[in-house]
């Protein structure tokens, strides 16, 4: 019997075992190394790399325990990201690393190594914002998403899938994290910055209209079963070179409201805009670029979104003018109202970005902080106004002046 026929959490010479044993990528003598590379709170992720030859794969195995807590978490959630890797590359090809083998045993998805490409967050922190960035963004989002609704799939298969996409334990850290606590602190998990406690009780516990915004936005994420969504698409889960961009982790995929994703991306874009704002470090060019970059990104998805649908959708009621352009700005509504709550969480919540935390003047943090959140509760409550690239990156011009 393989020493791989039953579940156990992998060590770094196991997993060199492993793409021998199961998935046939090195040689039996093959010398190779091995290193875990994962920084996120929920999985393992190893890369192996060959000594001569210099191929290497990535090794992705999730356990059944939160990493960052301990807690039990369900390993079908790597199923998950494995079936949603295979459909979107076969939707956005070039997009997404190449799939190798998915192991249900070991619960262990093999796939091509990204490493030429470089973590979207790091990369705009070092003032590298790519010329090709809104398009290969705005590109992915379009070709990844709306097909997957059933504007375009056939009813029965689009139920099937919302049936094996559901993926209730991820969805409630979401519901909770990015859709809750950063309003009512019930749990007791937000951490505000020493300075920002007042602010944020004013502006956001206490905002009765702004809470209701944001249940609104809540009760769409956990009803609107609309398009098979990313789930986590922030800048971190984006790769990026000189040659285009490559989308990983979909850990939080199900069949969710479209403008989560297309708000996760913008909102994360934000945050670099925001740090060279306030920071005044790095190239005095990059804040121009990071907002162009966040203006095309809105119009580009906008209006992608609108060719997909023209050229996909074949249904005569859905082909009137009133339910498309109902539909398409519905989808930018939410995605303008998603950026708000991305960005509201991550500067009140417990899962903060390096943009942020790496601000080490707290004059200068304490009025990014607030300039963020001013922002977010603006996109929330605007978001049904046919907000544009253009009237969104105003509005931050707006609170930064």
């Amino acid at each position: 019997m393989s020493q791989f026929s039953q579940f156990f959490l992998m060590k770094p010479e196991d997993v060199k075992r492993y793409v021998v044993e199961v998935i046939h990528y090195f040689a039996p003598d093959e010398q190779t190394d091995c290193v875990e590379i994962g920084d996120g709170n929920i999985n393992y992720v190893f890369q192996v790399r060959s000594r001569t030859s210099g191929r290497s794969v990535i090794v992705k195995q999730a356990d059944k325990l939160l990493r960052s807590s301990g807690r039990p978490l369900d390993i079908y959630r790597n199923k998950i990201e494995a079936e949603t890797l295979k459909l979107e590359s076969s939707l956005a090809p070039g997009f997404i690393p190449q799939v190798f083998y998915y192991d249900e045993t070991m619960a262990a998805l093999s796939m091509e190594d990204i490493s030429a490409y470089k973590n979207l967050r790091k990369e705009l922190a070092a003032d590298r914002v790519y010329g090709h960035l809104s398009e290969n963004l705005s590109t992915f989002l379009a070709e990844s998403l709306l097909p997957t609704t059933d504007l375009v799939m056939d009813r029965k298969e689009k139920k099937d899938r919302v049936k094996f996409f559901t993926n209730p334990e991820l969805c409630d850290i979401t519901e909770d994290l990015v859709l809750t606590e950063p309003y009512e602190d019930y749990k007791g998990r937000n951490i505000i910055t020493p300075g920002n406690e007042a602010f944020v009780r004013t502006f956001l516990y206490e905002d009765q209209d702004l809470r209701a915004q944001v249940g609104l936005l809540r009760s769409n994420f956990m009803n609107n079963a609309q398009a098979l969504i990313h789930g986590d698409l922030h800048s971190g889960s984006i790769f990026a070179n000189e040659n285009g961009i490559k989308v990983i982790d979909p850990e939080f995929a199900f069949y969710g409201p479209m403008g989560y994703d297309i708000g996760n991306v913008i909102g994360n874009l934000f945050f670099a805009w925001a740090n060279k704002a306030f920071t005044k470090t790095g190239d005095p060019a990059a804040p121009g670029a990071l907002e162009r970059t966040i203006r095309e990104t809105c119009d580009l998805t906008a209006a992608k979104l609108a060719e997909q649908y023209d050229r996909l959708v074949k249904f005569p009621l859905y082909r009137t003018e009133g339910f498309r352009r109902a539909y398409l700005d519905g989808v930018m509504a939410d995605a303008y109202g998603y950026a708000g709550t991305e960005i509201i969480r991550r500067v009140v919540g417990d899962s903060k970005v390096m943009e942020v935390t790496s601000v080490q003047d707290t004059a200068q943090r304490l009025a990014m902080e607030r300039a963020l959140i001013k922002l977010g509760i603006w996109l929330i409550k605007e978001r049904e106004r046919g907000l544009t690239g253009g009237t969104v990156t105003a509005a931050f011009c707006m609170i930064l002046a």
